[in-house]
């Protein structure tokens, strides 16, 4: 029989997930696979969830599912690589933000999300690597991009994705530039810049196609730097990603590369996948088809 390790965060997206534990148990049994819940612990609880890793070898799981948002399949990404846990990822996104597995069309409802994981084959994906640790959908830093891991989670939970666009528009009187040098694969790049995000796939912030030339597949990451401007002039950016025609934008930089190196002139803090990474400067790299996913 086979065996799988659900890791599961009851506290994700509206904090209802752990309700449909009993119909996955039971759809489970009736495939005749084993299903170990692993019920992930808070960052005040003591104890870290690498357990999970651990529980996967002990029972020689065959696969570990993910369910949550994209922090914690950013966390459950991370044990699996640096315990180099080689089985492949379902996913069942339960979170606020779903920015991954929306791009890999995989729905929230267990009816669609289950056939995938039992029945479907493994797709290798890239994952990007930032000062030793690795991120699934974006590495970023600048306005609005630590807004995932500081929006408080009650009101994340009763608004959902609404709290991130709140915080976000309360951040704008005060949003300034950062003096920043990129260097992409050999091209130098040193100017003021709003934010900067390096993307695996083409959806981030719910925001379907800010990398048109996305590919989680082909080795490449997608740099899109936002250039300094005014705050009429960022709105007037904001049509134009509603509209797909960014990247032709004059305070745009759009390109792909394998390698980046940023730096700034002042501490920043760095996010991964919505989650709190590194500071700069950041050094990312392509590591690819390093994951197998259930699609």
């Amino acid at each position: 029989m086979k065996k799988y390790i659900l890791v599961y965060n009851p506290l994700a997206g509206d904090a209802k997930f752990k309700f449909h534990l009993d119909e996955m148990i039971e759809y489970f049994q009736k495939a005749n696979r084993i299903l170990i819940p692993f019920r992930t612990r808070g960052k005040e609880e003591p104890g870290g969830n690498a357990d999970f890793a651990q529980l996967a070898v002990d029972y020689g799981a065959d696969g570990i599912i993910a369910a949550g948002g994209d922090g914690t399949i950013h966390e459950v990404v991370n044990i699996m690589l640096k315990s180099r846990l080689d089985v492949p990822l379902g996913l069942i996104p339960s979170g606020t933000c779903n920015d991954f597995a929306t791009h890999l069309c995989v729905g929230g409802e267990l009816k669609h999300c289950l056939p995938a994981i039992l029945s479907g084959v493994p797709r290798a994906v890239d994952v990007g690597k930032v000062n030793g640790d690795y991120f699934l959908n974006v590495a970023s830093a600048g306005l609005w991009t630590s807004i995932a891991h500081t929006v408080d989670p009650a009101l994340k939970n009763t608004l959902g994705r609404m709290a991130y666009y709140i915080k976000g528009l309360g951040q704008l009187p005060n949003f300034r530039t950062l003096r920043m040098r990129i260097n992409a694969d050999g091209r130098t790049i040193e100017d003021d810049i709003i934010l900067f995000l390096v993307m695996n796939s083409g959806m981030v912030g719910s925001f379907p196609n800010l990398a048109p030339l996305a590919k989680i597949d082909d080795g490449k990451l997608d740099l899109l730097i936002v250039n300094k401007c005014s705050i009429s002039e960022l709105m007037g950016l904001f049509l134009s990603i509603f509209a797909g025609k960014h990247t032709h934008n004059p305070h745009i930089t759009y390109l792909q590369a394998t390698n980046i190196h940023i730096e700034c002139d002042e501490p920043v803090d760095s996010d991964l996948d919505g989650e709190l990474g590194p500071s700069l400067p950041l050094s990312i790299s392509t590591g690819t088809n390093r994951l197998r996913i259930f699609c």
